[in-house]
């Protein structure tokens, strides 16, 4: 190994996941941290961490100078970019070879080739690579793009030249949603990569997303470590991928497999790259025959690289090491096998009932699966916060098995088996997906989600083994009232009487459904739930957790109180509940009413509306931008605006007031 420090310019699961390799490697590891992240598990991983600058990712993890002075600090050697923030950087990758460090990558030319979508298009085009019809070309203007998209025929995909993570993508069904998807595709392409440049493609109905990964050496040596199809995807973004495709054929594979070989070898390319094809029955093969077509190539590791590693039994990040430090490639493509199956979920700490905007907030609880054929990636720990600022993955579950099917059983009791709480997150979701019969059948297509929204239901109300646990817990939490007097009855709340039978009655609101519990304290705890009544036969707490018995079912959740809220966990499902105090004052009811409200941290990019305006149910009044993604604040109802309460720019909290309207 020609080098024997690393530095990881990323953060999150990848940072601790390079770590782990380097480690083993025997190479000495230093992390890079922001302000928001001083208290990071990456940061407690490794060797070494140093400052780099501000929570925004352009003052610490985007800022080349930081990074590089951050290595000279360190006396790094080498610096592995992770993926996502400089990783595709063909400017980071020219100033890391500039400052004498080596880049753990592929030279900056193959970077700039592929960065483009556009020029990616085109030179694959030259080189016969079949492309789904659109639009690559430099001359941007609105009146070009509309008449390209009238050629090409709807519905069209607009996506950033520039793009990646589904980052500045829309879809635009006819000309007349063309011009609203034009000018968000530019306003996030321009705010999450600095280029506000698109491009247009045929939007396919029923596609497949199936990507090759390939590797380079110095010596010229170039293999396909097989396929991963990441059909299934919300907002272009990934959400489960597998290994190897469903369906494929040794014929496609190896026809893929060259393709994606011939790409990596025309642009020189060198370490682990990703070439992304597109396969839809209903539109190809093309007039050549082809039975695929490209898409982009991503000159970096991926997020689902695990399932990968899993069916091949090889490290890649290790791979991506010793090619960087001039080794060649470890094996020869007669030699790789596939072993098994793999399937990969990302867990996010987002609201799929809020169109997955990111949800943050502090870890208050969290368990993660073990067990045969389970690998977890996670770049966080209980307690843990998820920042505004970066993206909002709390972890990657993996399976393996030795078919598909036994992977899939594996990870439906790993999401079973995981627990979150403080934060909402995708995990209903994924066990929905994961269980459903069409992802059995390995029916996929990059609609899958919006076209079963069966799998989107959101957690119907809590069940009453949840209410009685919620009881239980504010039963126990409840102090004496005279604690100079521990021991006198007329200090205890828990409804003692001189005479007769004494009860509690609690209120727990479960959304905007109130439920008054009514619990005897007798000699054995019985609770009036909204379903009838329930015995409490045990009750043990252990911590946070409570074993509990409820007329004769044993029960196991994981109970947790911060004021009047209280989350309960229960066969793997969060529950938020919240104690209403009667002392409180009364009218304190939660309602919008004309209160239109971020629904997520965010900046403001727009204000479309002035005091004053009329507006129509639906209609936009405000843009904001989240974690890189714009959203736009519609009127939730008819009515006229009685004053905006931010200015763009400003930075705005979870459920702070944006717009004021008069709606009687």
């Amino acid at each position: 190994m020609s080098f024997s420090s690393l530095l990881i310019a990323n953060r999150g699961e990848i940072a601790c996941r390079v770590i782990r390799t380097a480690r083993r490697m025997g190479l000495r590891t230093v992390a890079v941290f922001s302000d928001a992240d001083a208290n990071a598990m990456h940061v407690a991983m490794a060797d070494a961490a140093i400052r780099i600058g501000p929570a925004p990712a352009r003052d610490s993890y985007l800022s080349i100078p930081a990074i590089l002075d951050a290595a000279r600090a360190t006396g790094a050697e080498a610096i592995h970019p992770g993926y996502g923030f400089l990783s595709e950087n063909a400017d980071f990758a020219e100033a890391c070879a500039a400052a004498g460090l080596v880049f753990v990558g592929p030279p900056p030319s193959a970077i700039r080739a592929m960065g483009s979508k556009a020029a990616a298009k085109a030179l694959m085009e030259k080189a016969g690579v079949p492309l789904v019809p659109g639009y690559h070309g430099e001359d941007q203007s609105d009146a070009t793009l509309r008449a390209a998209a009238s050629r090409i025929g709807f519905p069209i995909l607009v996506k950033a030249s520039a793009g990646g993570g589904g980052k500045g993508m829309k879809i635009a069904r006819d000309a007349a949603e063309l011009e609203e998807a034009i000018a968000l595709a530019r306003g996030e392409a321009a705010s999450a990569f600095g280029d506000d440049r698109l491009l247009l493609e045929r939007y396919l109905t029923k596609p497949r997303h199936i990507e090759i990964q390939v590797f380079a050496d110095t010596q010229g040596n170039v293999v396909s470590l097989f396929e991963r199809d990441c059909s299934i995807q919300r907002r272009h973004q990934k959400v489960v991928e597998e290994a190897p495709a469903p369906g494929m054929t040794p014929e496609r594979r190896a026809a893929m497999g060259k393709a994606a070989c011939d790409a990596a070898r025309a642009i020189g390319y060198v370490g682990a790259g990703t070439v992304e094809f597109i396969v839809d029955a209903g539109s190809l093969p093309d007039a050549e025959g082809n039975t695929f077509a490209f898409m982009e190539m991503n000159t970096r590791l991926q997020v689902e690289h695990p399932v990968t590693e899993a069916i091949t039994g090889l490290d890649l990040v290790e791979w991506q090491l010793r090619v960087a430090a001039g080794e060649p490639l470890p094996l020869a493509q007669d030699v790789l096998r596939i072993a098994g199956h793999a399937i990969e979920v990302r867990l996010y700490a987002e609201d799929p009932s809020r169109d997955f905007s990111p949800s943050v907030g502090t870890l208050k609880h969290l368990a993660l699966p073990a067990g045969a054929g389970i690998r977890v990636d996670a770049g966080v720990r209980p307690c843990d916060t998820i920042p505004i600022h970066y993206d909002p993955m709390i972890a990657k579950l993996i399976a393996h098995g030795a078919d598909r099917e036994e992977a899939r059983r594996r990870l439906l009791r790993a999401l079973h088996a995981t627990e979150v709480a403080g934060v909402r997150t995708n995990l209903p979701l994924l066990r929905a997906i994961v269980a459903h019969p069409a992802f059995a059948a390995a029916d996929l297509d990059t609609g899958f989600i919006a076209h079963r929204p069966e799998v989107l239901v959101p957690a119907g109300a809590a069940p009453r083994a949840a209410l009685a646990a919620a009881t239980l817990r504010l039963l126990r939490d409840e102090p004496v009232t005279d604690p100079a007097d521990p021991h006198s009855p007329w200090g205890l709340a828990n409804a003692w009487r001189l005479n007769g039978e004494g009860w509690q009655d609690l209120t727990l609101l479960d959304g905007e459904q109130a439920h008054v519990i009514r619990a005897h304290l007798g000699g054995a705890t019985m609770l009036a739930l909204p379903d009838g009544p329930a015995r409490v036969e045990t009750a043990r707490w252990a911590g946070d957790t409570l074993t509990l018995t409820l007329d004769g079912v044993a029960h196991r959740a994981v109970v947790l109180r911060e004021g009047d809220a209280i989350s309960v966990i229960l066969d793997g499902a969060t529950h938020e509940l919240r104690h209403r105090d009667p002392r409180a004052p009364s009218g304190q009811a939660d309602s919008t009413g004309g209160r239109v409200v971020a629904p997520m941290p965010g900046r403001v990019l727009q204000v479309l509306v002035a005091p004053g305006d009329r507006v129509e149910r639906g209609a936009v009044l405000l843009v904001i931008e989240a974690m890189k993604v714009q959203m736009r604040i519609t009127a939730p109802t008819d009515g006229a605006v009685v004053a905006i309460r931010c200015a763009a720019g400003d930075l705005v909290e979870d459920g702070a007031e944006l717009v004021t309207l008069e709606t009687a």
